[in-house]
Formats: C-alpha cells, sequence, structure tokens
C-alpha cells in the first residue's frame, strides 16, 4: 500500500471508531449496533481499512496486547472482597455453570453444524463463554431493572471477560499441545504456557504494588506505570510463547484489585477513555476483515447456533445458577435473557482463529465469521428485546426518585420526612452518633457504613440512588463529596450554597453548578431561618407560594424529584407536590 493509502486507511477507521460510538451514545443503544456494521461496510467498500494490509504481520500483535490493556482494566474491578450477599451463589454459579454449558453445548453443536473439527468447535465455544461489561453496562442502563438484577448481570458481566480470557488462552494453547506430536511433549507445551502467563502475572502485579503503594506517583504517572508495565509483561509473555501475555494482564489485574495496602481510584480517566478508543479501534478493525464471502456458508449455522445459546443455553444456566435461592421466576427469566458478546469475543476470535489455521486445525477459518455472527445476532436481539422483556416480566425498577440526604441536622431531618410525606423513598446518612440517633428516632431509614467508602465501586448504599443531597454543616465537606460521589451514582449530586463571605478551603471555589435552592438559601440562612421557627412542609400545587413560603422542591406526580436550583425555579402544575420552607 501506498503511503496516502495508508492515511487514507488509519484516519478512516478512527473516524469510524469514534463517529459510531458518538452515534450509538446519541441514539441510545450499545456501540457495537453500530460498530460491526460499520467497519464491515468499510470493508467491504474499500481494502484501505483491512488492517491485514494496512499493518501486515504486525496486526496480530497488536490486537493481543490491545486485548491485553483490557482485560487488566476488566481485572482491576474485581475485587472479589465485594461480591458478597445473597447474590454471591448465583453469580458464582453463572460463571463456572455458564463457562461449562457453553463450552459442551456450543463445541456438540458446533462440530456437525458449522462443519469444524472438535478442536475447532472447543476454541469457538470457549470464546462465546464471554460476555462483558461494555455490552451488558450500557444495556442495563437503559432497561434499568430492580437493583438486584442490576447487581447479579454488572457482577457477571465483570467476572465473565477475564475469566474467559483466561479460559479462552489455556484452551487455545491446549489445542495447539494437542496437535503436535506426543501427548507427553504436547501436555507440557500447555503447562508451560500457563505457568509463564501466570508467573508473569503474579511477577508484573509485585512490581506494581510496591512502585504504586510506595512512589508517590500523580494519578497520570501512575497510569503511564501500569500500562507499560502491562504491555511489557505481556509482550514479553507473547515473545515467549505465544498469547500467554491475555493470561498474565488478567492476572495483573486481579491481583492489584485484591493486593492489601493498595487503594487504586475508581474512575481511572485516562484508561477508560483508552479502553474506549480501543474497543472502537478494534471493532471496526476486526469486523473489516470479516468479508461477504467468508460469511457464505457461516451465516445461517452461525445463527442456528446463537438460537442454541439464547434460547436454551442460557436461560437453563440461570435456572440452574439460581436454584434454592430467593430469587424470583421473573427475575431468573430477565437472567436468562441477558448475555450479549462483545469486545473480547471479537479480538480473541481474531487472535486465536488465524494462529489456529496456519496450524492446519480444521474448520479455524469459520472461527472469526462464526462469531462475528453470533455478536451481530445477540447483541440485536438483546438490544432490540431487553426492555420490552423486562416490562413484561415486571422487572424494571421503579421511576420514583430514591433520594440520599447527606447529613443530620433537625432540619435536615424535617426534609426528609417532608419527602417522605410526598411519596419518596429516602434514605439518610450522617457521620455523627448523635445525628444517626435523630434519624433513628424520626423512624427514616440510615444507610450503614462509610459513605465514601461507598462510592469506591459497587458499594450497595449508593445503588439505586437517583439524587445525592449534600446537607451537612461542612461547606468543605459537601463540596468534596459532591466531586467524589458525581462518579459513583445515577442521577445528580447537588449541594447547599456555602456563606458569601464563607472562607472554605474548597466550597467557595468548586463552582455552582450543582448548589441547590434559591441564590439567597445559603446553608447558614437555612439554619438560621429553622432555628427562627421557620419548618419544612408539604402541599398540593393547587397556587402560587404564600408569602413566606419558599419552594425547595417540586415532586411530579410519578414520583419524579425536581429541587430548586440556582435561578432555575421548576414550574408547578395541579397534581405536582411542593415541598417548602414556611416562615415562623
Amino acid at each position: 500500500m501506498s503511503a496516502d493509502q495508508v492515511y487514507v486507511g488509519l484516519g478512516l477507521i478512527a473516524v469510524l471508531a469514534v463517529g459510531s460510538q458518538l452515534l450509538a451514545s446519541r441514539l441510545r443503544v450499545p456501540a457495537l449496533l453500530v460498530l460491526l456494521p460499520a467497519g464491515f461496510t468499510a470493508g467491504a467498500l474499500t481494502d484501505n481499512v483491512d488492517p491485514q494490509r494496512l499493518l501486515g504481520s504486525s496486526f496480530s500483535p497488536l490486537v493481543s496486547l490491545a486485548v491485553a490493556v483490557i482485560l487488566y482494566d476488566a481485572g482491576l474491578g474485581l475485587d472479589l472482597r465485594r461480591l458478597k450477599g445473597h447474590n454471591r451463589r448465583v453469580v458464582i454459579r453463572l460463571l463456572w455453570l455458564g463457562a461449562l454449558l457453553t463450552v459442551v453445548s456450543a463445541a456438540l453443536f458446533a462440530v456437525p453444524v458449522l462443519d469444524m473439527s472438535a478442536q475447532a468447535a472447543v476454541m469457538l465455544a470457549t470464546i462465546l463463554v464471554v460476555s462483558g461489561p461494555t455490552v451488558v453496562g450500557p444495556l442495563l442502563a437503559f432497561v434499568r431493572p430492580t437493583e438486584r438484577l442490576q447487581r447479579i448481570l454488572v457482577w457477571e458481566g465483570s467476572l465473565i471477560d477475564p475469566v474467559g480470557g483466561i479460559l479462552g488462552a489455556l484452551v487455545f494453547h491446549g489445542v495447539l499441545a494437542g496437535s503436535r506430536p506426543g501427548f507427553g511433549s504436547g501436555f507440557g507445551h500447555f503447562l508451560a504456557s500457563a505457568a509463564l502467563g501466570l508467573g508473569a502475572g503474579a511477577a508484573g502485579a509485585g512490581v506494581l504494588w510496591m512502585v504504586l503503594g510506595r512512589v508517590r506517583l500523580s494519578e497520570e504517572l501512575a497510569t503511564s506505570v501500569q500500562l507499560a508495565a502491562v504491555i511489557g509483561v505481556a509482550a514479553a509473555c507473547d515473545a515467549l510463547r505465544d498469547d500467554t501475555g491475555l493470561i498474565s494482564a488478567v492476572v495483573m489485574g486481579m491481583a492489584l484489585a485484591n493486593l492489601p495496602g493498595l487503594e487504586l481510584p475508581t474512575r481511572r480517566p485516562f484508561f477508560e477513555t483508552l479502553v474506549s478508543l480501543i474497543i472502537g479501534l478494534l471493532f471496526v478493525s476486526i469486523s473489516a476483515t470479516v468479508t461477504p464471502e467468508s460469511l457464505r456458508h457461516v451465516v445461517l449455522p452461525s445463527l442456528a447456533l446463537t438460537a442454541l445459546l439464547v434460547l436454551v443455553t442460557r436461560p437453563l444456566i440461570a435456572h440452574l445458577a439460581a436454584a434454592r435461592t430467593d430469587v424470583p421466576a421473573r427475575e431468573r427469566w430477565f437472567v436468562g435473557w441477558m448475555a450479549p458478546r462483545g469486545i473480547v469475543a471479537a479480538a480473541t476470535a481474531s487472535t486465536f482463529s488465524a494462529e489456529l489455521a496456519a496450524h492446519h486445525i480444521a474448520g479455524a477459518e469459520r472461527i472469526l465469521p462464526a462469531t462475528f455472527v453470533v455478536i451481530v445476532a445477540t447483541v440485536m436481539l438483546y438490544g432490540l428485546t431487553a426492555f420490552p422483556v423486562a416490562r413484561r416480566l415486571g422487572v424494571l425498577r421503579p421511576s420514583r426518585s430514591r433520594p440520599l440526604l447527606v447529613g443530620g441536622a433537625p432540619w435536615a431531618v424535617d426534609l426528609a420526612r417532608a419527602l417522605s410525606a410526598a411519596g419518596l423513598d429516602v434514605l439518610m446518612w450522617a457521620g455523627a452518633g448523635e445525628e444517626r440517633a435523630r434519624i433513628e428516632a424520626a423512624g427514616l431509614e440510615l444507610a450503614p457504613g462509610e459513605l465514601m467508602a461507598s462510592a469506591e465501586g459497587f458499594g450497595a448504599v449508593l445503588e439505586g440512588i437517583t439524587d445525592v443531597l449534600l446537607l451537612t454543616g461542612e461547606d468543605d465537606f459537601n463540596a468534596l463529596a459532591s466531586l467524589k460521589l458525581r462518579e459513583s451514582v445515577e442521577g445528580t449530586v447537588r449541594r447547599l450554597a456555602p456563606s458569601a463571605a464563607s472562607e472554605g478551603v474548597v466550597a467557595p471555589y468548586a463552582g455552582g453548578e450543582s448548589l441547590l435552592f434559591d441564590a439567597s438559601l445559603t446553608r447558614p440562612e437555612i439554619v438560621r431561618r429553622y432555628e427562627a421557627g421557620a419548618r419544612v412542609v408539604t402541599r398540593t400545587a393547587d397556587g402560587p407560594p404564600a408569602d413566606g413560603e419558599q419552594v425547595l422542591f417540586v415532586v411530579r406526580p410519578e414520583g419524579r424529584l425536581v429541587p430548586v436550583t440556582a435561578g432555575v425555579c421548576p414550574e408547578a402544575v395541579p397534581g405536582d407536590t411542593l415541598v417548602l420552607l414556611t416562615e415562623a
């Protein structure tokens, strides 16, 4: 290819990757629904986006290293100490039963239907084990199922990517080992590959643990150190034995997530941006390698395989996983209707398919197109039907707001009572023992644990919270907490305005876009009025506020909480409920 063609091809891949994700976000659909057709169409219309022509022999190593970065990032979310409660049994069963039944059913089906050898069929079946949070997360965000379902499916999606990555790498080396003469030498090669990946991952995690735990690094430099370590270890492993880098990357991520004495930030903006870009680039590039000719004899058998996985295997897995638990039947059926395949399936298929075909494994050339069809079919099917299925089963989360009020001052407890009287499910949190006792004495639900710890990832306290109202007497705490909690809450996070003459460290400079109430109603002003006899009350919106009444919130008939903010007072209509601060 000429230099101009390379420029055009690389630029087109980047534009298609980001443009597809942007379009998907606007359409509120999983990005895969746009990325895969975009790459496939571009690959069919022009040769400039064919990564094999653009990058040649370097394409497969780059895919392997890119997947290693994705799996490392997924592994960082696997703090096994957070997998607890009554859902632990269901999630663990979904993992091992799901992997076992998917591999067995898909492999047995693929041998006769896709005309594959047993080795290629087992490899395809292992690839199809993975789902992944990059696909499940956007679907759940759109559907909004109940908290229990959200928790189970997010944990399964987060865990199955690295588990499937490890399983896929091990099966890949097992298949290659089986193709070599002599069982003993093949089995020894398999064990050596697994040991190399596990050992290198453990060593890399140990080095990162020491560096990140003992050396004071900025967030940017700490991220760069992790990225260099993952790529360096994975590249070294792959140079010694093919694709052992995937094992090392997962091991590094999981080890760092569970080693004591190391607090990694919940949000990693650079890593998140990089992973998102990698996902887009990989999907466009990989789908561009799937030609219409390669799909000609694979589409119908692959759709039949998809039907088996969707209609038989997954529902069976869900019901077996939830057996003898308190998960009701309707939730079991929804779990059985949520298993889309994603980026790790596509990337591992691209990596393993060509290598197995080069070793003359019969049917290996069908692994990538078959995986492509299954990904497209499952994402489209679940993307289009998940919401109506959830609605039909009655497992949608209630649309009513669920605010968390932080602070236990008398006026804040009064406000919580008023919101509860308006029909909202109110949760409160306070740090001081006196304030917590006041909340409990008022008969309000008190969130357990430590607030900021709950913000670190999967804390149960913040699950289902739609609004956080920071009402403590410490302006700097309110400002800092608003910045922290915005990363962990679905809805809005708002705080009281500090005094105009405030000399706090953070509060005066944290910006006013998240401030509650009218600009004149600062925290000291509310306290002053309450001590002077003002009270928080509710009434129906049957007219404008009377003299001495100031609107704090409007609660819509469907239970949606709309706060008054600086310069913006929501218009109340008949049927709404007003939450007011009244003068004495």
